[in-house]
């Protein structure tokens, strides 16, 4: 799109001037590629990081870099992810995983179940919590002490 306004541009600017290049040749009936995002595998990775480990003279490291076509961002980034383990796990293939049994599937929706519930028991403690310091601060009686009185009698 730029460069359609670009070579309107430049055609009202040589409308005075003889025109030296004819309408046919200025139109581009090409489609143009579209760029990708690099992927690299853990193990170009794993190699390049390991390499820049090894250089050692001034110099080295910005010279592997062009070579590879990186920049030192690339280099900074696979390095904590290898000192997280990360590159490691990425290693892994991709792909459909295994289908899971009847029992598994069970299995994995009672453990799901289990602990929305104890999210929710833990929300409903802090809810309780909450109220006694808010009776506390109010001076209101709480349950425990109006079953307290109330057995005392």
């Amino acid at each position: 799109m730029p460069d359609r306004k670009k070579l309107k541009m430049v055609s009202s600017a040589t409308a005075s001037a003889p025109a030296l290049v004819a309408p046919s040749a200025v139109v581009d009936p090409e489609v143009r590629a579209v760029a990708k995002r690099r992927q690299f595998t853990a193990a170009y990775k794993l190699s390049v990081v390991e390499e820049a480990d090894r250089c050692s003279n001034p110099g080295a490291i910005g010279a592997l870099l062009r070579r590879e076509g990186l920049y030192s961002s690339h280099l900074t980034t696979w390095r904590r992810e290898r000192e997280a383990g990360a590159l490691a796990a990425l290693a892994r293939r991709r792909g459909r995983k295994a289908t899971l049994s009847a029992e598994q599937k069970r299995l994995s929706a009672v453990q799901a179940e289990n602990a929305r519930l104890k999210r929710e028991l833990e929300q409903a403690h802090t809810i309780i919590e909450v109220q006694k310091k808010l009776c506390t601060l109010l001076g209101l009686p709480t349950a425990a002490l109006a079953e307290s009185t109330g057995s005392e009698s």
